[in-house]
């Protein structure tokens, strides 16, 4: 399985004024600095939860049709926006939404036929011949839960205190551990 960004989130969970605001900042010497760190401390939490916090769109690749129902990394899920089949002389052919059922409401969410519905009987390619686009995220930043939101603020600050350090607090680990989801 192999996954890819499609559409990055547009907006971070925690705005430039806020970090600075936290951090006691004033003017903007450090805001390419902190702008940083905000994607920065995004990527790590979401990677440490193995979800999505601002929508964002993904697509998963798989060597062959899966067996439903499929949990969808990043959760949560909002929609399924695809799933595509390539078969072996390389024709790519979409595989109808009447096909599937999405369950957006389990966690993580997940791919299931509708009743009565199968995959087709098509040789695949070898390689990435399924792909599954999905929309992840809790939606907009002020969605994103509030613990996810201080976790990234003493995210930010170690880091901003502590350019060189590899360490992350424990007080991260700890905020995020909750609501961590094991990898799909």
């Amino acid at each position: 399985m192999a996954l890819k960004l499609i559409t990055a989130p547009t907006e971070e969970p925690i705005a430039l004024n806020d970090v600075k605001g936290y951090l006691r900042i004033d003017g903007t010497d450090f805001d390419a600095l902190l702008t940083g760190l905000i994607k920065a401390a995004r990527e790590y939490c979401e990677a440490f939860q193995n979800r999505a916090y601002v929508t964002q769109t993904w697509e998963m690749s798989l060597d062959a049709f899966p067996d439903l129902p499929l949990k969808l990394p990043k959760p949560p899920l909002q929609s399924v926006v695809s799933v595509k089949y390539t078969d072996q002389n390389g024709v790519e052919s979409v595989f109808a939404p009447s096909n599937y059922l999405v369950d957006p409401v389990s966690e993580p969410g997940r791919l299931a036929f509708a009743y009565g519905k199968s995959w087709p009987s098509v040789t695949l390619q070898p390689v990435n011949a399924v792909k599954i686009q999905f929309v992840a995220g809790y939606g907009a930043a002020a969605a994103v839960p509030q613990a996810v939101k201080t976790a990234m603020m003493l995210y930010i600050a170690h880091r901003f205190e502590n350019p060189d350090g590899d360490d992350v607090p424990e007080a991260v680990h700890s905020l995020l551990w909750a609501e961590r989801v094991v990898p799909v």
